[in-house]
């Protein structure tokens, strides 16, 4: 059995709006013997899913290539749906079938296509009050015989739109947030069977959003513009071929809604009696705005992904009523409520209960998180909000009874990006399985949209530096490619003349100096951003094209650097975050103890050693010589600046020791020594971290890469503060900000700088996936083509288990300890590639491969003794051994 399954168009299965006129076409091979490689390909485009019109054909391809297989010399028509199939090839001669079509279909690919207007409500809209969110509509009629029909829309703001009484999609927080002056999402609906013959009304309402809402902790408002408006165009296909399109113009309407208030930060306030009254229309504005920073919907969209209930109602000792959802989540709670005419109840969250157990909010800074409701009394009314989220655990009900509370009637609704979940992780230690948990609670948390820091209080703001720590991890948990693409793309935008990185993307702290960082550009490890996310996709899915886009971005963040100071080799210079929250930092400092200069040295040797690459990988032979020479001047000058001539770091911190070794920035004697002195810093804190958001990431790769892997298991498994798991032995549910936001005795880290779901801590995932379970890929053959299976068993686990859904198959590492002290290693490796496998401990044991001797197994090409353990070159399959 050999056939084609999972075929997809730029990651996605069956898009409906890309903007890409040639598209890349990815697709899996299911096979049931082992080694199957793909030795050719033939690919096919038609207009029709019978495929009687074929519109490009590949012919036969001689290639193991089957992801990210473009579509040359192809240019796709706007708003036109295209189906593909594709069959293959195998080095054994055997060949598939063709595979299910798959299609995609194209937005609106020329701006000069756009013809609606934009429109919005007028100034003088009678209101309840100036937050009140408009809504805007228009009445029109449609003939029998309906073919197909998309909707084309946008809106400066967020919207949401019906149609004929229906939600339009399920896709929430539309348009996404971008970098707004330079770049602006449109997406595309098929309401095909939401039109009927006759009168049609289509509607829609505006919020703030990130747009004109309240953003970051300065509380400015109105970044990018004071006025919400729609652009909408409805494309109707008749049965006979004519076609009736509907724009947004000068013919729609303009009324307040019942959503009185909606701010991202603040919560919302909807007043239902206003469902009850005839709204008042006028007649909508057109607004003079650019359509030129248009663009097709590019990352997956905020969808509702989970449905929580509440474990149980509290009443605090200060008599607050509170529900605990059991998780800390971002999203918002679907409620139902009766009462009279004119009540209203409040929902206020929270993450945390104080050390007496009452509702908490202090480290929510300036944002409210609060929903009211006022109702219009009668039956039963359930309400969920529409242009806000909220991140908590702790529900504090304001104006409920008690006594007809029924925790049935509230639901939290999980909303987050529509990333699909590619890895798992589980062992035998259920403390680690809830660090894990909490990993990808906190990617779901803060990856809406953008790769925030935190969900809860007056900040939620795409910082670089957060960015580029987790994205590994991320890339493990879900498909973040799309997530990523988007969002490189907006930093690619925010970046200066001079090629400095804002601190966040999009750019809404400003770019003059002033406020809190003076001007917030470049610092080191958050301006790095630019080089290491789009290395990373590269590495994780392949994505050459991505890389290619990024190309110019990247390559002006190093030549930033290059610029600053004096010496061109050294960066000692600018504003630097440092090791930020460092536990070796000096009281009242959020800077840990390392120097600026060794730190923002480093990451310029890592960043310039990335672009080198890159420019191989691009074929950009001079540029790939010239990074080559810059990144051994650094070294050099490094070398000279920060190591004595004895080989020792003079900076004498874990992160210190951590980054060179990280980074490969030490040679000779200096490599034994920096190692020495990070496992004698760790053994003078007792095998406790003093990282913070800078070394932490790398600590246990590094310690596993030299030798340590029993330290770093001391480290995982410490429960004390600082330690990962002292958070769970304190009930986290996701990853907080700092070690101790929560602390022994009960009291808070600070107010104004504690987040109790910050990702960045959370990329010890990483170390999970790539050395406890032991996945790991091979540079030269990004997206796991080429798979290293290495797993490094710890003396208190038993078993570990690692998933990864790839993007040729599914790759599994699962290792356990049998009586006797025998070991079982399973590994599955997907068709169309292959693996090296390093078995641990096999040294001198009998190993068998499901009962065979190892070397006579079917898909083990060679079997040879390496100083890690027995190493095996496998092709793909399922395999079990036992030694």
């Amino acid at each position: 059995m050999y056939k084609i399954m999972d075929v997809r168009c730029e990651y996605q299965k069956n898009p409906v709006g890309i903007g890409v006129k040639q598209p890349r076409i990815s697709w899996k091979a299911e096979a049931d013997k082992r080694g199957t490689v793909q030795a050719c390909y033939h690919l096919q485009v038609a207009k029709e899913p019978s495929f009687k019109d074929i519109v490009w054909d590949s012919g036969k391809v001689e290639s193991d290539q089957s992801i990210h297989v473009e579509v040359k010399e192809f240019q796709a028509e706007s708003r036109t749906r295209y189906y593909f199939r594709v069959r293959a090839e195998n080095v054994r001669g055997e060949t598939t079938g063709w595979s299910e079509p798959g299609y995609w279909e194209t937005g609106i690919l020329d701006v000069h296509e756009w013809q609606a207007e934009w429109i919005c409500p007028p100034l003088e809209l009678p209101a309840v009050s100036e937050a009140q969110c408009p809504q805007l509509r228009k009445r029109f009629t449609v003939p029998m015989g309906v073919k197909s029909a998309r909707i084309y829309a946008t809106a400066l703001g967020l919207y949401e739109l019906e149609l004929n009484g229906a939600r339009v999609g399920d896709a929430y927080f539309t348009p996404g947030w971008t970098s707004y002056h330079h770049r602006l999402q449109y997406q595309t609906y098929d309401v095909t069977n939401l039109l009927t013959a006759g009168e049609n009304t289509v509607g829609a309402i505006l919020g703030n959003g990130w747009y004109k809402g309240n953003l970051g902790w300065e509380k400015k408002s109105a970044l990018y513009g004071d006025r919400l408006a729609l652009l909408f165009q409805l494309h109707i296909v008749l049965e006979d071929g004519s076609e009736q399109v509907i724009l947004s113009d000068k013919d729609w309407e303009a009324a307040a809604s019942p959503i009185v208030m909606s701010e991202i930060y603040h919560g919302e306030t909807y007043d239902a009696r206003l469902e009850l009254e005839e709204s008042r229309w006028h007649p909508a504005e057109i607004l003079s705005h650019t359509k030129d920073i248009l663009t097709a919907q590019e990352n997956v969209p905020v969808r509702k992904k989970e449905l929580l209930k509440p474990k149980e109602l509290l009443t605090t000792p200060k008599g607050e009523m509170v529900i605990d959802m059991g998780q800390n989540m971002v999203g918002w709670v679907r409620f139902a409520v009766t009462g009279q005419k004119g009540r209203e109840v409040q929902l206020r969250h929270a993450e945390v209960l104080d050390k007496d157990g009452n509702f908490y909010t202090d480290n929510l800074r300036a944002a409210k998180q609060t929903i009211r409701y006022i109702l219009k009394g009668g039956e039963k009314e359930t309400f969920e909000p529409h242009f806000t989220f909220q991140g908590f655990r702790f529900v504090q009900l304001i104006g409920f009874e008690r006594e007809t509370i029924d925790l049935e009637d509230f639901t939290g609704v999980v909303l987050h990006s529509d990333m699909e979940a590619t890895g798992e992780f589980r062992c035998s230690d259920p403390l680690v399985n809830q660090l894990q948990h909490n990993i990808l609670w906190g990617l779901k948390g803060n990856f809406l949209d953008v790769p925030t820091d935190c969900p809860q209080r007056d900040e939620r703001l795409g910082w670089t530096g957060d960015a580029q720590m987790f994205v590994r991890t991320a890339a493990y948990l879900a498909n973040v490619a799309p997530f990523f693409t988007k969002w490189l793309r907006d930093l690619e935008r925010e970046q200066a003349d001079d090629g400095g990185v804002p601190f966040v993307v999009p750019n809404v702290l400003g770019t003059e100096n002033g406020g809190t960082f003076g001007k917030p550009f470049s610092s080191a490890a958050w301006g790095d951003a630019a080089v290491i996310c789009p290395w990373t996709i590269y590495l994780c899915y392949g994505d050459e094209r991505l890389l290619e886009e990024q190309y110019d971005s990247m390559k002006a963040w190093v030549e930033y650097i290059r610029k600053q100071g004096e010496n061109e080799y050294l960066w000692n210079t600018g504003f630097h975050f440092g090791d930020w929250l460092g536990l070796d930092a000096k009281p009242d400092s959020y800077v840990g103890a390392t120097d600026k200069a060794l730190i923002a040295t480093s990451f310029y040797a890592y960043s310039v050693s990335i672009l080198m690459k890159t420019a191989s990988v691009l074929h950009k032979t001079e540029d790939a010589r010239g990074y080559g020479e810059l990144y051994t001047n650094i070294i050099h000058a490094l070398t000279a600046e920060f190591v004595t001539p004895a080989g020792r770091l003079a900076v004498p911190t874990q992160t210190a020791q951590v980054l060179v070794l990280m980074f490969e920035l030490l040679e000779g004697p200096a490599v034994e020594r920096a190692v020495s002195k990070l496992v004698e810093l760790l053994e003078e804190s007792e095998f406790h971290l003093t990282t913070g958001f800078v070394g932490t990431p790398y600590l246990s790769h590094v310690l596993s890469r030299h030798g340590q892997t029993e330290i770093a298991y001391k480290l995982l498994f410490q429960k004390d503060y600082p330690s990962w798991l002292y958070q769970v032995t304190k009930g986290a549910t996701t990853i907080w900000e700092h070690w101790d936001g929560i602390r022994e005795d009960g009291s808070f880290w600070s107010k104004d700088m504690n987040s109790f779901n910050h990702y960045a801590y959370g990329a010890i995932g990483d170390w999970l996936y790539r050395t406890v379970a032991g996945i790991e890929l091979e540079e030269s053959s990004p997206a796991y083509k080429q798979i290293h299976i290495r797993p490094q068993p710890g003396d208190k686990l038993n078993w570990a288990e690692g998933k990864l859904e790839s993007m040729y198959g599914t790759i599994r590492s699962a290792w356990y300890r049998k009586q006797g002290g025998k070991m079982e290693v399973q590994v599955t490796i997907p068709p169309n590639t292959t693996a090296r496998i390093v078995l641990p401990n096999a040294q001198g044991k009998t190993v068998t491969e499901s009962g065979a001797p190892v070397h006579e197994a079917a898909g083990i090409t060679s079997v040879e003794v390496d100083a890690d353990g027995l190493l095996l070159e496998a092709g793909s399959g399922n395999y079990l051994f036992e030694y």
